[in-house]
């Protein structure tokens, strides 16, 4: 754990416009600068940066925050990550608490792990520009169609073919046998002897998704049988197969940016497309796809196309991605080459722009991609397109969202002529059966535990739904409409929200023929937010996100902290929608109009008087609205009895209501 005073010199530190200029070309515009912004494709600068306030924010995808807020975003760290990677940029050291003798230890160790394969990884390289390299190693990468750029940008290899090149190596340099034998790097036989794990192939060094090379996968270039194609390392406390995606390094801001990953199988790959200029692709090479690496994917994108090769392989392949993809939460697409093509081979034949035509004309959502392949030869057996139809509502029930199931029963429902609710009902038994057999395999692993579930091991009753891991934000939610649950309060509630967040700890002072007026004493007067606070009349904000917000704010604000720094704190915060709905409400618009622009010539303490009393009662107003369709909802159920008693509540409310429009103007008494 980060200690709180070291985490807030880090925070006090990082100028923002330092942060953001090592990733983005910032241009100043006055006191502030503006950039294209790096999430999303702009040609019109809508990326704002504010170094007087200490926080930057996009008009164009709403994101925002502070600098540390920014390198999670950018390099998609976790809040502790990115607090380090702030410390190593301004020379601020991090000792962290609470780390027992056996985390030091574990950690060192990982670290020299990191370190010997990290020299594997130079050693490789720099085989491949020696004469044996050269001629065998070089050679098949440009047969490839790799250019040098490409082969130095991924740092391709050569792994000599003498058996101990690696090992003696980083012996005389100073690594210990120990670390070579548990990352897997080197072999230690029964006569004692040690060897190289990998050597007489090309390597492909695999990245962490922060950038440390944590594994090799290598391809010999001999045509014998007898020898395995692919060589990967083992798993090692550094490296799991299973957990790695090979270009997830190079692919993520791209990912994240596009919103969107295209999954393919090999190396080649994902390096001809990376080359061709589809960056956002990635590869589970190796192995089959876990919902570990499909969890990877998840922490960028929600949106995933599985680009496989059209032999029955990758359609076995591509209909096993699917169903686990659903299961993860995710929308999953389906692009099959032309039979005989792989993504190297199809990159390399055809330009950019025929690959990006091909990908977005090509792309089948899983029931058009299922129906297609699994009608075929069913027009006149009605079992099979029975089963057919079973198969494709058994992958609907894959997905945790009610409202996409219903959409893709819909679909099924007019592509197939049958009734939706049929439909729907073998997809209600499909989760029950589901359900059951988590059930049972909870009590299995239970009753392997002697009875006590491993922490963390409980599972929600029903749907199994995805949760995005801490620190992050669902990428969906990117626009004030967006975040606003109940459109009815909603913008009330932002605007209320506005005024403490812009100014919360600022006096409302009254003129003494005001009905608020508070006496003469300065001390005695309110400020925005005990204004704001004291006619909400203990009520809450119905918005999840607003209330969060707005009880953070009062937790700080009755701490005594100034508005300045409980706002710093709020664009500061790890929760990444927390900072961006602040960022968003203190962020002017730059819009003047004609309606405005007398607003505009008033003093901030006039305009305060004016204004945040008319936001309440617009909240009051829609709150008693709210109220209203809520009891005519429960007018269709009720009794006689209890109708008459929701007209007389319904009758009180709508008085109020007017009595609300009465001072806002909108209707006369």
């Amino acid at each position: 754990m980060i200690p709180q005073e070291t985490v807030n010199r880090i925070l006090d530190t990082a100028r923002i416009e330092e942060v953001i200029g090592d990733f983005v070309t910032l241009k100043r515009r006055g006191a502030d600068y503006v950039a294209c912004c790096p999430f999303h494709n702009e040609k019109t600068p809508s990326f704002h940066v504010h170094p007087a306030k200490g926080f930057y924010y996009c008009f164009g995808c709403h994101k925002g925050g502070s600098a540390v807020g920014f390198v999670m975003d950018f390099e998609h760290l976790s809040y502790v990550e990115a607090l380090k990677y702030l410390a190593r940029k301004y020379n601020i050291e991090v000792v962290e608490k609470e780390e027992s003798a056996e985390d030091i230890a574990a950690r060192q160790r990982n670290e020299s792990l990191l370190l010997v394969t990290d020299f594997a990884q130079q050693h490789f390289v720099r085989s491949l520009q020696e004469p044996e390299g050269r001629s065998i190693g070089l050679q098949y990468f440009h047969s490839r169609g790799l250019e040098d750029s490409t082969i130095v940008k991924y740092g391709l290899g050569w792994a000599p073919q003498n058996r101990r090149s690696l090992y003696d190596e980083a012996l005389k340099t100073g690594y210990k046998e120990e670390y070579l034998l548990e990352t897997g790097l080197c072999r230690k036989y029964e006569d004692g002897s040690v060897r190289d794990s990998f050597y007489d192939r090309v390597t492909f060094p695999i990245h962490s998704v922060s950038g440390r090379v944590i594994g090799f996968g290598a391809r010999t270039l001999k045509t014998d049988p007898k020898i395995a194609k692919y060589k990967n390392s083992s798993d090692s406390p550094i490296y799991h197969k299973e957990q790695s995606l090979y270009g997830i390094w190079f692919a993520k801001s791209e990912i994240a940016k596009k919103d969107r990953c295209y999954l393919v199988e090999g190396y080649l790959d994902v390096l001809s497309m990376h080359q061709l200029g589809i960056e956002n692709v990635v590869a589970s090479s190796g192995t089959a796809l876990t919902e570990n690496q499909i969890r990877i994917i998840k922490r960028f994108t929600d949106n995933v196309t599985i680009m496989y090769d059209g032999d029955s392989a990758g359609i076995h392949a591509a209909l096993r991605g699917i169903d686990m993809f659903l299961r993860q939460g995710m929308n999953v697409r389906v692009v099959l080459l032309p039979d005989g093509d792989d993504p190297d081979s199809f990159a390399r034949k055809h330009t950019l722009e025929e690959v990006r035509d091909f990908l977005s004309g090509n792309e089948q959502d899983f029931v058009t991609f299922k129906s297609e392949l699994l009608m075929k030869g069913t027009e006149r057996d009605p079992l099979k397109r029975a089963s057919v139809i079973n198969e494709i509502a058994d992958t609907i029930a894959d997905i945790p969202d009610a409202v996409k199931r219903s959409v893709f029963v819909d679909d099924c429902s007019r592509r197939f002529n049958i009734d939706s609710q049929i439909l729907f009902e073998r997809i209600r038994k499909t989760m029950e059966r589901a359900q059951e057999e988590r059930r049972k395999a909870k009590e299995r692993e239970m009753a392997r535990n002697e009875g006590t579930p491993e922490a963390g091991d409980a599972e929600p009753a029903g749907e199994n739904v995805p949760v995005r891991q801490a620190g992050t934000v669902d990428a969906s939610v990117t626009t004030m409409e967006q975040l606003e649950e109940n459109r009815t309060v909603g913008k009330a509630e932002r605007d209320l929200l506005n005024f403490i967040l812009t100014n919360g700890t600022s006096p409302m002072n009254f003129e003494s023929d005001s009905e608020f007026y508070q006496g003469e004493d300065p001390e005695a007067r309110q400020t925005v937010f005990d204004f704001i606070s004291a006619s909400m009349d203990g009520s809450s904000f119905s918005n999840s996100i607003y209330r969060k917000v707005y009880e953070e704010y009062s937790e700080k604000y009755y701490d005594g902290d100034a508005q300045e720094s409980i706002v710093k704190s709020l664009m500061d915060s790890p929760d990444r929608t927390t900072a961006y709905v602040t960022s968003q409400l203190c962020t002017p618009r730059y819009e003047l109009s004609v309606k405005n622009f007398t607003d505009s010539l008033m003093s901030n303490e006039s305009w305060l008087v004016k204004y945040v009393p008319r936001a309440i009662l617009v909240y009051q107003e829609k709150r008693l609205e709210d109220k209203i369709i809520g009891l005519n909802g429960e007018l269709k159920t009720a009794s006689v009895e209890g109708q008459t008693a929701i007209m007389k509540r319904i009758m009180t409310l709508q008085r109020a209501k007017k009595a609300v429009k009465v001072k806002l103007g909108r209707e006369k008494e």
